[in-house]
């Protein structure tokens, strides 16, 4: 296993006319997703003039450039020129990376989590159990995707591990915690979703008017905190 400090080993593969991708693995884990998000922070220290912005997934990193940056008849070739050579030289540190850590707080079960019941089943756990399991992980935040603001977490316990619904619900509640296989993620919208829904948080994860629309961002820690209706009523009052 490479030390923190390592250099950066990636693949580097076109990303339309406008972007490129590093590839850092093929599989959904910490490590490889520890090292994305500090390789995002290191390049964007760097601060080329032609970098327009990144965006980290589990175990790759899409790097998109702004081509009239650039001279040459190719410009993208240029910048993975130049990636190949910063790559090969940068110490990347995984424990440098800055991330906030942020606390979600969760309604778990009934009409807030209507695959709660079933899935204690599933993993043969009491309510009390399957909930602190879920709100006593660890979680980070491995990438945003799917909708805007939305989570995918890692950091789930095996036992919680389940697959997700054959077929998608049409409406899932906006601020519905989900599972789905070895990932927990948040829905910060209502919209349909086929994870199984184990309860809400009231915190509005996307919001256009604020200065950060995203309350997450890749890399950050969370953990999830239990509470009840009447904590849940008086946070959504306050969330409006």
């Amino acid at each position: 296993m490479p030390s923190a400090n390592a250099p950066a080993v990636a693949s580097i593969e076109s990303l339309g006319d406008g972007a490129l991708l590093l590839r850092l693995g093929e599989t959904i884990d910490a490590t490889s997703n520890r090292r994305v998000h500090a390789i995002a922070a290191a390049l964007q220290a760097q601060k080329p003039d032609w970098l327009i912005e990144l965006t980290p997934a589990y175990a790759s990193l899409a790097v998109h450039v702004d081509v009239t940056a650039l001279h040459g008849d190719d410009p993208l070739a240029s910048v993975r020129d130049w990636l190949t050579q910063w790559l090969a030289h940068a110490r990347i540190d995984t424990a440098s990376a800055i991330a906030q850590s942020i606390e979600i707080p969760v309604l778990y079960g009934g009409d807030a989590g209507p695959d709660f019941d079933a899935l204690a089943v599933h993993a043969n756990l009491r309510a009390t159990e399957l909930i602190d399991l879920h709100a006593g992980g660890d979680y980070t935040v491995a990438m945003l995707g799917f909708a805007p603001g939305f989570p995918y977490l890692l950091g789930l316990d095996p036992r919680l591990h389940a697959p997700r619904h054959p077929t998608p619900r049409a409406r899932v509640a906006a601020g519905s915690v989900g599972i789905g296989g070895a990932q927990t993620g948040i829905y910060p919208f209502a919209g349909p979703g086929g994870w199984q829904l184990i309860g809400r948080t009231p915190l509005r994860l996307f919001a256009a008017s604020r200065d950060s629309p995203s309350l997450l961002r890749p890399g950050d820690r969370v953990r999830f905190v239990a509470i009840d209706a009447a904590r849940f009523a008086a946070l959504d009052e306050h969330s409006r």
